[in-house]
Formats: C-alpha cells, structure tokens, sequence
C-alpha cells in the first residue's frame, strides 16, 4: 500500500474533472470503478475508486482516491492496495507506486496550471 496526501487551493469540481481524465486516460487498462459524492454543512467530499491492470506485477492494482473541498481549500488523499501475488507478505508493489505516482503528477499539473 502506497499513500499521498496534499492540501491545496482550487475548484472542486474543475480539480475532480481533470484527475479522472487523467487516471483513466493514463492507462488504456484504468478503469473508474465507483464513486460517491456528498455534502456536509457546505463542505464537499467525493470518493472515487479506480483499477488498472499492472504489467510489472502481473495483476491489478486499485486507486482510492478522497477529495475534501471547503471553499477553494482543497485536500486530496490518495490510497493504492493490491499489486502483490505474496500469500502473507507484499512484494513488487511496483504497480500500486506507479498508479499513485500518476495521481501526485496530476495534482501537480493542476496546481502549477493554477499559478
């Protein structure tokens, strides 16, 4: 399992848009899985599931992704799991850093195309 999280500024739903043209562009095997989107006394929250296969491990690997929105603060957190063919231990989590690596580039490009 691999893990990033950032706090940022930006618009919810325009940063939400363009993370899941690029996951699901990044990869001809990702594929968006499920979400979920609410509201609490104006603070915004979405979730968002996405799979892909991983040529390195031979399986598929998940990306879950929560995004917290109040105003144009923004917090993003992004887990991966799967990627190891291990019984009772990870090995080769190749593919899990790969996929959240495509999630931190994203944040990245929305960010610097915000400044």
């Amino acid at each position: 399992m691999a893990k990033y999280e950032y706090a940022f500024k930006g618009q919810f739903d325009h940063f939400l848009d363009h993370l899941h043209q690029d996951i699901t562009r990044g990869s001809l095997s990702a594929t968006f899985e499920d979400g979920s989107d609410r509201t609490f006394n104006g603070m915004r929250v979405a979730v968002r599931v996405y799979e892909r296969y991983s040529m390195i491990g031979s399986n598929r690997v998940s990306l879950n992704i929560t995004l917290v929105g109040s105003g144009t603060d923004l917090f993003i957190s992004a887990i991966t799991s799967g990627g190891s063919q291990a019984v009772f231990f990870k090995i080769n989590t190749l593919g899990e850093e790969s996929f959240l690596d495509a999630c931190e580039q994203s944040v990245r490009r929305y960010v610097d195309g915000q400044n």
